[in-house]
């Protein structure tokens, strides 16, 4: 039997929605899926794991701080000790960090930012952006262990699984680097790709001064981020961090508004796995309206302000 082991990261004991897509995408190909956990709060986390398709879980116990190197060693121990044919963990910060470290440990590659997965008789195979993401890019390895990431928000995390076995295992090794603390994001912002709603704006609001509009509608909105294409981003209007698209971050939020935004196929890579799309877009033959649930034609700077009172009066109830 196939085995990909998982590294999942948690919060306050919750898992990360995009270490449970990730665990999605190791049970899609099939495989018997080993989830692994470690540092505080692990032990909450784990027990749901199951549910998410985790088929066994390891808790790597004895971790008072995370140390990317130190929990490295310890996974890449994990997958030599279960004979595992792959490693995955999300393409978050410290998702990317540990993966690397550990293909190192394991004499493999590491490739990054999977927006697919599949087992073939001849292996594992991804598919990646390439190039900026001007190309796909289809990738197999012929390690021993094939070591990769997956793009939060490509996948979809399920919850119909069983529960799972919780194993116990004390962490071996001792890193060198340890996180002592994390900055809290400034206050009362949300990113791109954990807001419920996304407002996003592209060239046809003419100027960074438009996104005064952008900011104004996400506010009537309650818990919404504001993005950007990248056209908006190179030319400076808005920070690289508010990018969506293949380029940028994906994002699935429960409610996309898509807003002078053409539709370019790089931006519907990053965005049309949302639940809901509204388009605002003065042309009618534009893209974007292809993958809209719903749709208006007319100028932006009229349609809104109009739209960011209408949010306003229907959660006031007015």
């Amino acid at each position: 039997m196939t085995t990909i082991l998982t590294f999942v990261e948690h919060a306050d004991g919750a898992a990360r929605r995009a270490s449970l897509e990730c665990i999605a995408a190791a049970r899609a190909t099939g495989a018997t899926v080993l989830a692994a956990v470690t540092g505080p709060g692990a032990d909450a986390a784990a027990a749901g794991l199951g549910t998410h398709g985790a088929s066994r879980v390891v808790h790597l116990t004895g971790a008072e701080a995370f140390s990317p190197d130190g929990t490295a060693s310890d996974l890449a121990e994990l997958a030599r000790e279960h004979e595992a044919d792959a490693f995955l963990a999300a393409a978050t910060v410290t998702g990317r960090d540990v993966a690397a470290r550990v293909a190192a440990h394991l004499d493999s590659v590491i490739f990054s930012d999977c927006t697919s997965l599949a087992h073939t008789p001849e292996g594992f195979e991804i598919t990646r952006p390439w190039l900026a993401g001007k190309a796909i890019a289809r990738c197999t390895s012929s390690a021993p262990v094939f070591c990769a990431t997956t793009r939060p928000n490509v996948f979809t995390a399920t919850s119909d699984g069983e529960a799972a076995e919780v194993v116990e295992k004390a962490a071996g090794s001792t890193g060198k680097v340890f996180v002592t603390a994390v900055a809290p994001k400034e206050e009362g912002k949300l990113d791109v790709t954990e807001a419920p709603v996304v407002v996003s704006g592209g060239r046809g609001l003419k100027g960074p001064e438009g996104f005064a509009m952008i900011e104004d509608l996400a506010e009537a909105f309650g818990e919404s981020a504001v993005g950007a294409s990248r056209a908006v981003v190179d030319a400076g209007w808005r920070p690289h961090g508010e990018q969506v698209g293949q380029t940028g971050k994906v994002v699935s939020p429960g409610l996309y508004v898509a807003v002078g935004i053409s539709g370019a196929i790089q931006h519907l890579a990053g965005m049309k796995t949302s639940g809901t799309i509204v388009a605002v877009n003065k042309d009618a033959d534009a893209p974007i309206f292809k993958v809209a649930d719903l749709g208006i034609v007319g100028d932006a700077f009229e349609v809104v302000p109009e739209l960011a009172k209408a949010v306003r009066a229907a959660r006031n109830g007015t």
